[in-house]
């Protein structure tokens, strides 16, 4: 059965995309830590970040590098959290996201409840940085 990520790449749910390639995927999370949390997701379904063919797992790695610029300039961040942590959805999933304390690191503090306006512009402000960034 596919993961709910399988089904956001397939175009079978709706996502908020920043970034796409061939191997992986930049998306923005319904639950973010901060604005602009994304979560940068290789098309291949694998649960565990060490299952990953390596060469695959250093391209999400580039990505997640490239996408952590992009919040940091969209949103005026010093610094990007990235955090595997691989329990919500069993399909490898980075999340890149503003980080400007250390308590931006903590799922117990996401918003639960974004307003859809919120996202819409946290996804544009995202890809004109990363535009910019190109």
């Amino acid at each position: 059965m596919a993961t709910v990520f399988t089904k956001i790449i397939n175009g079978e749910l709706p996502g908020r995309f920043v970034y796409s390639d061939d191997e992986v995927v930049a998306f923005l999370t319904i639950e973010p830590m901060t604005p602009g949390h994304t979560l940068v997701v290789p098309r291949a379904e694998v649960d565990n970040w060490q299952n990953l063919d390596p060469a695959v797992f250093g391209r999400v790695m580039e990505v997640s590098q490239r996408i952590g610029k992009g919040v940091c300039a969209a949103f005026g961040a010093q610094r990007a959290g990235l955090i595997i942590a691989g329990l919500e959805v069993p399909h490898l999933h980075v999340h890149v996201f503003p980080a400007y304390n250390l308590t931006d690191f903590g799922f117990a503090n996401v918003d639960r409840n974004p307003s859809p306006q919120s996202l819409d512009e946290a996804q544009a402000k995202i890809k004109a940085a990363l535009a910019d960034l190109a």
